[in-house]
């Protein structure tokens, strides 16, 4: 399946197609983000647009996914990523003279449609019964470089399940299209960001995964230091108090909050 993404257009671009080398000039702010942050990122852009008469383009996908597109974009300068995929980008000289700024943490959580009975997920032993007992489970694709996706093929191998649960898994390319098909398609059990669950429909969180298979996740922002003063602008909004606070109400922990 396709990239789904977010292309914000309330202000005509001033500078479409400008190449990276031309960025300083640009009106145009292009991000690619992952899936965790898509509803504040969404009202941060727009009021942005708002504001600034420039304009902001998103996409929004995995984490890994997400760099490789933004690692193939000349015209990308903003980057939402996790740390570890950033540290590793700039050993091997992919990414190169930038600054990475920590946005918050969220936790590997469990789905189910809105209205739905919750199964008890609170030990391994339970969420292998409910994964056993679910009809559909829709997760990320691991091959995509899906965190929780890669995470949890991890776990079904530990409880023993993992044929059974690929046997009637559907893989989503992120987790906003694994909460799309816990929402729209009744799928029963949808594994991904406990973020992107709230962010798509509070009623429908489970909880985060038992102790034993706990998984924390942090995102980072990263951008190249010659970036120009409307995507300093940018920034500054995103990580300044406005910025924080939206993140926070979207399900994002801040570092500081841990």
């Amino acid at each position: 399946m396709r990239m789904r993404s977010i292309a914000f257009s309330l202000i005509p671009a001033m500078a479409a197609g400008v190449a990276c080398s031309q960025s300083l000039d640009s009106q145009n702010i292009k991000i690619y983000a992952a899936a965790a942050v898509k509803t504040s990122l969404t009202a941060l852009a727009a009021e942005y647009e708002r504001t600034t008469g420039r304009t902001v383009s998103v996409a929004f996908d995995s984490a890994g996914a997400t760099q490789r597109s933004f690692l193939a974009d000349p015209e990308a300068v903003l980057l939402i990523t996790t740390p570890a995929r950033i540290e590793q980008a700039e050993s091997n000289g992919a990414l190169g003279n930038g600054t990475s700024i920590m946005l918050g943490t969220t936790m590997a959580g469990v789905a189910v449609p809105p209205g739905a009975a919750k199964p008890d997920i609170s030990s391994p032993e339970k969420l292998k019964a409910a994964l056993l007992a679910a009809r559909r489970i829709a997760f990320s694709d691991p091959s995509r470089g899906a965190t929780v996706g890669n995470h949890f093929m991890t776990v079904i191998q530990s409880l023993g399940v993992q044929e059974e649960v690929l046997a009637k898994a559907t893989l989503a390319p992120n987790g906003i299209e694994t909460m799309r098909l816990v929402l729209e398609e009744g799928v029963d059990i949808g594994i991904t960001q406990t973020v992107e669950i709230l962010q798509a429909n509070r009623g429908a969180l489970v909880g985060p995964f038992p102790k034993e298979f706990e998984l924390v996740t942090t995102y980072s922002l990263w951008h190249r230091d010659n970036i120009s003063p409307a995507v300093r602008d940018f920034v500054a909004m995103l990580i300044g108090p406005d910025g924080r606070e939206k993140l926070v109400e979207e399900g994002l922990v801040l570092p500081t909050a841990r």
